[in-house]
């Protein structure tokens, strides 16, 4: 386990106080696109078939109860994972966010691939998940053929391939800062950066 991700770990242990940081491209940031998104958004880039982002989840939602509630937090589901799956899963988190139900479906998955080991292999599989989170087969099924979902799991594809990502998890700020994960030693470290390039101007 690395340094980013020993902090992870430590979650509950450390207060939420960072000291004071210079942060500098190149260390503790990169930037990614020359022009930044209208208004501040934090996009999480994750896998259902990455155990580190599993245990990224815990601190992605500490970030969201401290960072201001203008900044928009965005997740999204890469393809390059979970072989001829990956962007069936991909449609099915995207379903899961038309249908409002994106926490319930994301816990089940994770649970499911990451804690019992157990495969998703078909449409069967899936419409299954949804059922757990309280969606009718046909009510998934319907989400899952729908153009708004095909248009989001196309989304999440385009942003993949913009942002060259291909390792998650990783965290792009305002469309244009990729966070430098290894330069991070605490959580509160972590929120500060974050928070510090939502604000960035240049």
């Amino acid at each position: 386990m690395n340094k980013f991700f020993a902090l992870i770990a430590a979650l509950i242990l450390l207060p939420l106080t960072a000291n004071a940081i210079e942060y500098k491209e190149g260390t503790h940031y990169e930037i990614v696109k020359q022009t930044a998104t209208a208004t501040p958004e934090v996009m999480e880039f994750f896998s259902f078939y990455c155990p580190h982002c599993l245990q990224f989840e815990p601190l992605m939602n500490t970030l969201k109860d401290h960072l201001p509630k203008n900044v928009k937090i965005k997740k999204n589901h890469v393809d390059f994972l979970g072989r001829e799956m990956g962007p069936e899963i991909t449609k099915a988190f995207a379903a899961s966010q038309l249908l409002q139900v994106e926490d319930k479906v994301t816990d089940i998955i994770f649970d499911q691939i990451q804690k019992q080991r157990k495969a998703i292999t078909s449409e069967k599989d899936i419409l299954a998940i949804f059922k757990t989170a309280g969606i009718s087969e046909k009510e998934a099924k319907g989400a899952l053929e729908s153009f708004p979902v095909n248009g989001l799991a196309s989304q999440m594809k385009r942003n993949t391939e913009t942002f060259r990502i291909s390792g998650v998890p990783t965290i792009i700020v305002n469309g244009k800062y990729k966070v430098n994960t290894g330069s991070i030693s605490s959580t509160a470290e972590f929120i500060d950066l974050v928070d510090f390039l939502t604000q960035k101007k240049d």
